[in-house]
């Protein structure tokens, strides 16, 4: 909590990028790019690209999935309104729940932070459900939790790895 006065302190926020249609690759890469491109943001890392098997909604292709952690002392409906911007610049339609997108940029976690408001649930309210989000992100902070939920590296062994293969010589490069 922020006192009156005081700078929000800095935290570490993770977001899950996915893509289905297009090339998959560069829009994952257009988004790193994009969320970037406006400060407040500062780049920690990026996992490796996971192709995955689609999870609900119609039949459609598989993802490539990544996430990203950052630090930053934005508030999280801040960063959700730019992950939104984000996607809407890469054309992404939401006619059809869990269905084909360009582009899918969600806010897992942003610090500590506990919301149940509708618009921004935080943490991310499937994501330790999710080997696409789980795996990669094992794969740059082993030591991570889900705050309410446990260690990632836990969830990950309950959920599994079914569908979801890491795809060689496919990386996300920092933002420029």
């Amino acid at each position: 909590m922020t006192l009156p006065g005081q700078e929000p302190r800095p935290r570490r926020v993770v977001l899950a990028l996915g893509s289905n249609l297009g090339d998959r690759l560069e829009n994952l890469q257009g988004a790193v790019d994009a969320l970037f491109e406006a400060p407040g943001l500062g780049f920690l890392a990026a996992s490796p690209v996971y192709e995955t098997l689609p999870v609900g909604g119609p039949e459609q292709p598989d993802y490539l999935n990544a996430v990203i952690m950052v630090d930053t002392a934005m508030p999280g409906r801040t960063i959700l309104d730019r992950a939104h911007g984000v996607e809407e610049a890469f054309q992404r339609v939401r006619e059809q729940a869990w269905g084909p997108r360009t582009l899918d940029v969600d806010l897992i976690v942003c610090g500590d932070e506990i919301s149940d408001d509708p618009e921004l649930t935080l943490p991310h309210p499937r994501a330790h459900e999710r080997a696409f989000v789980l795996a990669p992100w094992h794969d740059i902070d082993p030591d991570a939790e889900i705050p309410g939920r446990g260690r990632v590296a836990e969830l990950l062994d309950t959920v599994g790895r079914s569908g979801v293969r890491r795809v060689n010589d496919s990386e996300l490069q920092p933002p420029a």
